[in-house]
Formats: structure tokens, sequence, C-alpha cells
């Protein structure tokens, strides 16, 4: 007799689909995440949960998705794996994935998201929650360490379902409860005679964000709309997104652009001159706002979170939200009150319920873009200063940054490897262009973050998600940052030819 199912490693799956854990949650190219790969996923993901006795079957699982054209089909396959083994999935429908986490936490419940974030259309991802929040890297670990089985009847040689798995019912409570999160906290018409112009694009967030800021009283007018999926990525703006926005604010009268990345974890906000705002920039002025007594961000982030001297204690990790989670975590732990977190993508997370007045903002420990729109337009009229207005309350201390793309992972580490083994005057030489001086430290938090007398930053690290080296330049002076951050990329680009040469 044919035995009815295959037994899969997870390790060996990774390794054969291309499909494997980056900085968040698992991501590869949309053809490579076939039905059969992701439905493994979602079973390995649940499987783990079981064996902690986290969940059990007959619990509920709540899967949400991006409006990628891909998503659809992966989250049949996931909802398919999760009633496959007894467990009563809820079809959340296009969801931002902070309102997929929000529901999962104040239900207990386990939660996918299917979404590749920012990265183009041709990729998609996993992100997985527990029923306390976001996985942590231990969990991966453990992840790729389960064995499971997979039905054989269900998939054909590609790995594609035989009959193509349908969708529920959307049900949208997840939805509800992410737009009641904001409504039931900040006070009614708190916003009124604010105008924000709402970049649209693809974002999965355009319609929750709409719905909010019309809410709270503010004056929405929505822009971009597209179709087709856009790779907006807030920490590398792409520069039809510069020049956008530029002409909406020779067109519009507004007080703030906002938008947020595909998946809606992370904001993009533009002032009333069209020009984009850093997410490190907002990120300190959030929790500023309100009142946190820590705050946990990567060791990415503008230094000017430490000399603004607004917060009892800062921690530094590495990039990508579990690593901020766990500095989170650990601050708690440590009977520390009040803990925030931030990303230089601008993603803003609360370990602790906040109050005000009788209402309570919910503990949201993931990345979210919803809070920081309505604080900085509260913020500016608070201030009585226009959203352009608001850095100046803060150290002058700029970053900027942008990506080199189609630079192999593999590549990117191995040059930076060999950049840092040199050691000081080996590097001093090697970064002679870009006219630094003396170099004073060296981190090895995340990639390679080299700080120089003169204050001036360069941190270089590859991509978790993408073949993409990252870079990110500090400066005295946005003019430097980003004189600093064209010559960084013009030098990262001569080691990419090199690279490919050899």
């Amino acid at each position: 007799m044919v035995d009815k199912n295959e037994q899969v490693a997870i390790a060996d799956l990774m390794q054969c689909s291309g499909v494997g854990f980056g900085t968040s949650g698992v991501r590869g190219l949309a053809a490579c995440m076939t039905d059969r790969v992701c439905y493994a996923y979602t079973v390995a993901f649940l499987q783990h949960l079981e064996k902690q006795g986290i969940i059990h079957p007959g619990d509920e699982v709540l899967i949400g998705g991006d409006l990628r054209s891909s998503t659809p089909r992966i989250m049949a396959a996931c909802l398919r794996a999760a009633t496959g083994l007894g467990y009563r999935a809820i079809h959340g429908g296009a969801l931002p994935t902070p309102a997929v986490a929000n529901l999962g936490l104040r239900r207990g419940i386990a939660s996918l998201v299917v979404t590749g974030s920012h990265i183009p259309d041709d990729r998609n991802g996993i992100k997985f929650y527990r029923p306390d929040g976001e996985i942590i890297k231990d969990d991966e670990i453990a992840i790729r360490q389960q064995q499971v089985m997979l039905p054989r009847a269900l998939f054909d040689e590609r790995g594609m379902a035989k009959k193509p798995f349908e969708l529920p019912p959307v049900d949208g409570i997840a939805y509800r409860k992410y737009l009641a999160r904001y409504l039931d906290f900040f006070p009614p018409d708190c916003l009124a005679g604010m105008r924000a112009l709402l970049y649209a694009h693809s974002s999965v967030a355009a319609e929750p964000l709409s719905e909010i800021l019309e809410g709270l009283g503010a004056d929405v007018v929505v822009v971009g709309r597209s179709e087709t999926f856009v790779p907006v990525d807030t920490e590398a703006i792409r520069a039809e997104d510069v020049a956008l926005a530029r002409e909406w604010a020779a067109g519009h009268d507004f007080d703030l652009i906002v938008s947020a990345d595909g998946d809606g974890d992370r904001p993009l906000i533009g002032d009333e001159r069209g020009e984009w705002l850093r997410g490190d920039v907002l990120g300190a002025l959030v929790a500023h706002w309100l009142h946190a007594d820590a705050v946990v961000t990567p060791v990415s982030s503008n230094t000017l979170l430490e000399r603004s001297g607004w917060f009892e204690r800062t921690l530094r990790t590495r990039i990508g939200s579990p690593f901020v989670i766990a500095g989170m975590r650990e601050l708690a732990e440590e009977g520390v009150r009040q803990v925030v977190g931030y990303e230089a993508n601008g993603g803003f997370l609360t370990w602790h319920d906040f109050r005000c007045d009788g209402r309570v903002l919910p503990a949201l420990p993931t990345r979210d873009a919803v809070i920081t729109a309505i604080v900085v337009l509260l913020l500016a009229r608070r201030q009585g200063l226009p959203l352009s207005g608001l850095p100046a309350c803060l150290p002058a201390r700029f970053t900027a940054s942008n990506r080199l793309t189609a630079f192999p992972t593999q590549q990117a580490q191995a040059r930076i490897t060999a950049l840092a083994a040199g050691g000081r005057a080996y590097i001093e030489a090697e970064l002679a262009p870009l006219r630094l001086g003396e170099l004073t430290l060296i981190d090895h938090t995340d990639g390679l973050r080299l700080t120089f007398a003169n204050g001036e930053i360069v941190h270089l690290r590859p991509s978790g998600n993408a073949p993409e080296l990252r870079c990110y330049n500090e400066a005295d002076s946005a003019a430097r940052a980003r004189e600093l951050n064209a010559a960084c990329m013009h030098l990262l680009d001569g080691w990419r030819v090199a690279e490919v040469a050899s």
C-alpha cells in the first residue's frame, strides 16, 4: 500500500525551495512558495506551538494577508493546513500585519500573515504570531527543526494543489478591532480641522488609515491608488515617491502625507512641503508623546535618541523586530515600566498598555504604522508647528540610507567580513574617498557600523530578506548625510562590480 503521507524536514525544504527565514518570517520568490511549501511551513509553525502546549487542535487560528497577486493562493494553502490539523481557521481577508497581531493578542490565538512587506511583487512571505505575540529567533530555530507530515494526494509534482484550495468568507472581526484600538483611545475629533493626504498605492493599510483618521475628525484625501503592487520601502524611498510627494505639495493644501508599506506595519510620513520624514525621528517623537520610560531600537537608528535625554533607558539591538521585541521583554522583566520600541523603518511597538484620561491603548508588541500618523499630527497641533518644524525639537542628527540591489547576500557578507578583518588602518584606507578621517569605534552588533572622530557614521549591512546591501549614514547636517550616503553607494557599487567580475 502506498503511504498517503510524506514526511518532510523543514530544514531540507528550506534548502531545496529557497524559501527560508529572513529578518521577520519566511520569504522567497512567489513561484517557489508553492502550495506544498506554504502548507508545510504552516504545519511546522502550529506543530511547534502544540509541542510547547501553547495551542491545541480545536483552537482558532487567524490568517490575513496583503494585496500582492500571490497572496490569496498562499493564504488558501495556509488555511487548508490549519484546518487539516483540526484548527478553526479564521479568514481575516486583506489586513495589515498589526491588525492580525492585535486580534491574536486579544484572543490569545495563533495567527499568520501572508505578506512580502515592502519587497517586489514577484516575492512573498509568511509572518508567524504566537498567542502572546510575534515569534522570536528561538521559535524560528524550532520551526526549522520540525518534521512534518504532508498529504500526498493534495499536491502535484510541481507542489501545487491538484484542486485549488478555496478561501472561506471573510470574517471582519480583526479589522473592526484594529480600528477600535485607536478610535477608543484617542479623543473624538482630536484631529478636527487637520487635513491628511493619504498615499494609498497598494498598501493594505490604506483603508483602515483612512477610516481611523476620518473617525478622529481629520479630512482625508486619497491619492496614488494602484491596482498593481508597489514595493514601497520606508527606509529606501523610491525616487518616484520623492517626486510624487513634492508634486502633491505643490497642488494640495495639507498637514501631512500618510502612507505605509505593503502590509501596513511601517509608516511613511511626509510633511506639508512634501518631504518624507525619517522613521527613527518619528519613533523618538512618538515615544516622547507617550511618556515612555524606556526605548528599544536597533543599532541602525539615529543617535538623537540618546542625545535627546528624554528617556530613562535606551537599549540597542540587532536589526529586526524579533530582536527589538526580545529587548523590550528583557527590560520589562527587569521591572522597567512603559517600554516601547521602534525601528529605523518607522514601525512602532508598545510592550505595555498606555492609559490616558481613563482610556487604554492596549499593548501591541509588533510594528505598527497607524499610531505614528496620529501622534505626529497631535504633536504638531500641541506645539503650534507644521510637521516640518517637529524635527527641530530634537538634537541635530541626520540619517540617510539606501540599498544596493542585485548584491547576493553571501558576497556582501564576505566583503564586509574582509573589510572588518583588515583593522582600523585598512578600513580608513578603503573608505578614504568618503573623507571621514579617524575611525574611533567599530560596532559588529549587526553588519559593520563605523563611527568616526567627526561624529559621522557609516553602517553597512546585508539585507536579511533579499539580495541587497544596505547602507546607513549619520551626520550633523541633512546635506552631509545625503552626500555621505551617495558617496557610500557609489563606493559599494564599485565593490559589487568587482565581486561580479571575480
